[in-house]
């Protein structure tokens, strides 16, 4: 006969410490699952720093590209002026040509060199128009103009052709970078928004300390400017002190960093192109032994341009959520050249 005897029950004490070791598990990787990181706020500013470094190359092609796309849109203004021009100069030479027909069809017929006149294509006609005895030396002038005039509206539209795909290739490229340009920058506000508000606050303190303590430097120095241009770009820039980064500004209201040395100088009456892999070619490159108050100042593999303001300091428009401020040399990046406009 089988045997029915009841399962033996777990005891009292035993259920009791599994019960606790469970919910002590449960506990442990509730807090691992809900504690967030708590970043260390010199590593966040780093990468923080060299995000803005990325975004400031980006926006530099991007400035580029831009560049190029008002000179094509200029250019191709141009060229279209011209072929609008050249047509009416055609239009008026088959005008000349259908009143000579008109006049030969009234009195009786049309010469056959004029009915070649007419064709739609002059190379033809002059090949033909030496078979012709009846053809003038001035009926011959007047198609060599014709032809010359299709000719060069041939090769003036095709070179149109040319330069509307050039832009629509630039306006892709554009397109691109300013992405790329959000995408780091918006990585960038990620990244602080791991700090807490207090966190924050007290970076920015410690740069607007920073950019104080750089201003006073500047006024303790006793440099003779590189040039009266270079000082009036340097007295210019200092006056929009204050006035916020953004990437592509070019003033008045706000700026990017090769946007901030081109109005500066602009000022002072000279033109310096757009961006800093542009303007580190509108001067004379220089070390740092050399540099004088007013000369262009390039960080970080040209990701970076200011003005150099004297003693070791340097005005420029630094980086997003930032504005135009005075800063040591020394912790703006990786020193370049400088170069004499």
């Amino acid at each position: 006969m089988a045997s029915h005897r009841r399962p033996k029950q777990p005891s009292r004490t035993r259920v009791t410490v599994l019960t606790a070791t469970a919910a002590a598990a449960v506990a442990l990787t509730s807090q691992a699952a809900n504690a967030a990181p708590n970043p260390d706020k010199g590593e966040v500013k780093a990468k923080v720093d060299k995000l803005y470094e990325e975004a400031g190359k980006a926006t530099d092609l991007y400035n580029g590209a831009k560049e190029k796309q008002k000179k094509l849109e200029k250019q191709i203004g141009e060229i279209q002026d011209k072929v609008a021009r050249g047509q009416e100069d055609l239009n008026e030479l088959r005008t000349g040509l259908g009143s000579l027909a008109s006049q030969q069809y009234r009195s009786g017929g049309i010469d056959p060199s004029v009915q070649l006149f007419l064709s739609a294509d002059p190379d033809d006609y002059l090949d033909k128009a030496s078979t012709l005895d009846s053809l003038s030396a001035q009926q011959l002038q007047s198609l060599k103009k014709v032809q010359e005039k299709q000719r060069t509206l041939a090769q003036e539209r095709a070179e149109a052709s040319e330069k509307l795909k050039d832009l629509a290739d630039t306006r892709t490229e554009l397109g691109k970078k300013k992405k790329e340009v959000q995408s780091k920058l918006g990585e960038a506000q990620r990244l602080l928004n791991t700090l807490t508000a207090e966190e924050r606050q007290k970076m920015a303190e410690k740069e607007q300390r920073a950019s104080r303590d750089a201003a006073g430097r500047v006024d303790l120095g006793n440099e003779v400017p590189a040039s009266q241009r270079g000082s009036a770009a340097l007295s210019a820039a200092a006056t929009q002190i204050g006035k916020p980064y953004v990437s592509g500004g070019s003033g008045p209201n706000s700026y990017d960093c090769s946007g901030l040395t081109q109005w500066a100088y602009n000022q002072a009456g000279v033109g310096i192109t757009r961006t800093t892999y542009t303007q580190q070619n509108d001067g004379p490159k220089i070390g740092m032994s050399q540099l004088k108050p007013g000369d262009l100042v390039f960080f970080n593999n040209l990701a970076h341009v200011g003005l150099y303001a004297g003693n070791g300091q340097v005005l420029h428009a630094p980086h997003p959520g930032a504005v135009v401020r005075y800063e040591s040399m020394s912790t703006i990046g990786s020193f370049q050249f400088g170069v004499r406009i």
